[in-house]
């Protein structure tokens, strides 16, 4: 064998065991047709504080992974959240989002008004989360919105937010 082909055959070898398949647990929509146009135009990469994370591939329907080791995670066909809500709504490219740090340094925003909601989970020591949400929103703007937040805040909850009041999303006409 050439020694340009065992070079290559080792940079595969080392690529493939280097990301491991990201293990999922589909959402209970996860079949909806509108989580698979949102997953097939997820974006190859997401930025990250540090670095981009690249796309992982994930063993669930209506998931997306991305990082090494994961930093970003996207489930499509999550509950949606009720018309009122405690957590603050956040609007990125025209898509609100309910930011939910209870498991900081873990951030989780779930679409708002959207169908099929989306949920994405970052760690906020590796991924600024507005520069992600704005990545994500191409393929998430293919979901439906049906409603928004009447109340927006820009806590994103990275370096660029200014505090502001926390909203109540509701139901508009």
């Amino acid at each position: 064998m050439k020694p340009f082909a065992l070079v290559a055959v080792a940079v595969g070898l080392l690529l493939t065991g280097c990301t491991p398949i990201v293990a999922l647990q589909p959402a209970e929509d996860a079949v909806n047709v509108g989580c698979a146009e949102m997953v097939v135009t997820l974006p190859d990469l997401v930025g990250g504080r540090y670095a981009d994370q690249l796309e992982r591939e994930t063993n669930a329907q209506g998931t997306g992974a991305y990082g090494d080791p994961t930093t970003v995670l996207v489930r499509c066909g999550v509950t949606p959240p009720a018309p009122t809500s405690e957590l603050p709504c956040v609007r990125v490219d025209g898509i609100d989002w309910l930011r939910d740090d209870a498991a900081d340094p873990r951030i989780v925003f779930t679409t708002y008004g959207r169908e099929p909601a989306v949920q994405v989970t970052l760690d906020n020591k590796n991924a600024t989360p507005g520069v992600v949400l704005s990545d994500l929103s191409g393929a998430v703007g293919r979901t439906t919105a049906v409603r928004e937040c009447t109340s927006v805040t820009n806590e994103l909850g990275d370096d660029t937010t200014t505090p502001t009041t926390t909203p109540t999303p509701t139901l508009t006409p």
